[in-house]
């Protein structure tokens, strides 16, 4: 064998080296990438559920549940075509299960009493993931202007409302001791919240409901009198309890009367 043969050899092993090393590394690289894009859609479906399944029945609406139930389904599409031990299949069957529930009006979501500042500020953050949500799917084009300002607005609306809704109880629980004037503050706090929703009816009735009612508990201050009696209180607090969810209430020139 002359030196030539030898060299030329040589070459191809190098050569067929290289391209052993390149197409692994290219390998490596494609599963690095599918390992990535299902990590990525498995997050997008937990965070859609999480909102889904932990937020409170009084801050859903009919569309925004459509609109998270079909964020998860569009996921579970994604995760079919990629190889994956993900149960997929169960959740997209779930999914499909809830979403008929919710056009038939009977699926279940539990209001929660907002009693604790860490109550308050957990239901606040998932609907400050709910909005960003709002916001991607808009950018990305999967919902139009319209339907994304509208979801946007209204959840802005709610995370003002969890704050006043603290408040309220608050509030609830000091004319229930006889601390009027901490009640009076509380009712001032949560009017401030409901303030923030400037341009928004809804917003507009609350506050004019916590001004009257912050005027009720200053006369009794002055007076010593009760200006409802236990039942007509009861009724007024069911009145902001349904507020999101009472349609004929909502068409009330002002809820407290």
């Amino acid at each position: 064998m002359n030196t030539v043969t030898i060299v030329l050899l040589l070459l191809a092993v190098v050569v067929v080296s290289i391209i052993i090393v390149v197409f692994s590394q290219m390998r490596e690289r494609a599963r690095i990438e599918r390992a990535r894009r299902v990590t990525a859609l498995e997050d997008a479906y937990n965070r859609a559920y999480r909102i889904y399944d932990e937020l409170p029945g009084q801050y859903l609406t009919r569309d925004i549940k459509l609109l998270l139930l079909r964020r998860m389904e569009e996921v579970c599409q994604h995760l079919k075509q990629e190889p994956t031990e993900l149960p997929v299949k169960d959740w997209l069957a779930q999914v499909n299960e809830n979403k008929q529930k919710v056009l038939d009006g009977t699926d279940q979501h539990p209001k929660v009493i907002i009693d604790s500042p860490e109550k308050s500020n957990y239901i606040k953050e998932l609907l400050q993931n709910l909005f960003k949500l709002v916001e991607s799917l808009h950018k990305s084009g999967k919902i139009n202007a319209t339907t994304a300002k509208a979801n946007l607005r209204h959840i802005l609306f709610t995370i003002h409302k969890t704050h006043a809704d603290l408040f309220v109880f608050q509030a609830r629980d000091h004319v229930r001791q006889g601390q009027l004037r901490k009640a009076i503050h509380a009712y001032h706090l949560a009017a401030t919240e409901m303030g923030k929703s400037q341009g928004n009816d809804m917003a507009a009735r609350a506050v004019a409901n916590f001004k009257e009612r912050i005027r009720e508990l200053e006369q009794e201050l002055a007076s010593g009198q009760k200006p409802h009696t236990a039942e007509q209180q009861s009724r007024l607090d069911k009145e902001w309890d349904t507020f999101l969810h009472d349609d004929d209430w909502k068409k009330k020139a002002d809820y407290d009367h």
